[in-house]
């Protein structure tokens, strides 16, 4: 009986222990990126260059489909820049029954591959801390990890393969199971900046986790500011109502006062 006890509590062990490894969160490195914050705001350059690289790397696999085209103006780019942007990429149209060159109306180009997830809200999907931990003010300041899991996702593949049902994996640290169906995307240097600025890995994937930021939340700015707005107003509308309510209460609570 005993033995038997002690066995039972020993499978249990194993179970709870191997849960808990499996429920283990990974560590993912906080990065300040100018949009965090209630008065952070987007770095224009910066998402220019996420664009860049996106267009030159990431669109050969993964699309944008919710994102359209004319709000690239919102990066600084000019009319005629978008549409020539535009222009580069076709898309199927049933009026001519035929393909034609996209014009800023239109969105980004879907995913070219069935397995390659579409990117449009992938820094919203992809949630790397609830903040210490767990608590709104946290993620008000720090941000939700969506972006700073992008850059530890292209920044954490060790070089190790492995075959499995005839599809090649590649060892990535910061993803769940370990392995990625994915090749590193990124080595550094994949493209040429023209503001000259530095285009090594880490730079390269924080660049493209912003404009990626950008493309799940383009009103962010707006939408602070609107809130700021409302808490301001809330905090002048909530004193006047308190002068006003020990006002008219006043003769009530003290009539002997003249």
């Amino acid at each position: 009986m005993i033995k038997k006890l002690t066995l039972s509590a020993l499978s249990a062990l194993m179970l709870t222990a191997g849960a808990a490894a499996a429920n283990e969160e990974i560590e993912i490195e906080d990065v300040a990126f100018s949009f965090e914050g209630p008065f952070g705001v987007y770095d224009q350059a910066q998402l220019q260059r996420g664009l860049q690289v996106y267009t030159e790397v990431c669109s050969a696999c993964h699309g944008l489909k919710y994102v359209p085209l004319r709000t690239l103006t919102d990066l600084g780019y000019t009319d005629a820049e978008v549409r020539a942007y535009a222009s580069q990429y076709d898309i199927y149209d049933p009026e001519l029954d035929d393909t034609r060159p996209r014009i800023p109306t239109d969105p980004f180009p879907s995913s070219s591959l069935d397995n390659a997830p579409d990117l449009s809200v992938m820094a919203k999907a992809r949630a790397g801390f609830k903040g210490p931990y767990g608590t709104g003010i946290s993620q008000m300041f720090r941000g939700i990890g969506g972006p700073e899991h992008i850059v530890a996702i292209l920044t954490s593949f060790t070089g190790e393969e492995k075959e499995q049902a005839g599809t090649t994996l590649y060892e990535n640290t910061a993803f769940p199971s370990g392995f990625m169906a994915m090749s590193p995307p990124l080595a550094g240097e994949d493209v040429e900046y023209a503001d000259g600025s530095p285009n090594d890995l880490k730079s390269e994937a924080e660049d493209v986790a912003a404009f990626l930021m950008w493309t799940a939340e383009p009103k962010l700015m707006v939408r602070k500011r609107v809130g700021f707005l409302a808490v301001f107003f809330l905090s002048v509308l909530s004193v006047l109502l308190y002068l006003t309510n020990k006002r008219i209460w006043r003769p009530i609570k003290h009539p002997n006062e003249s």
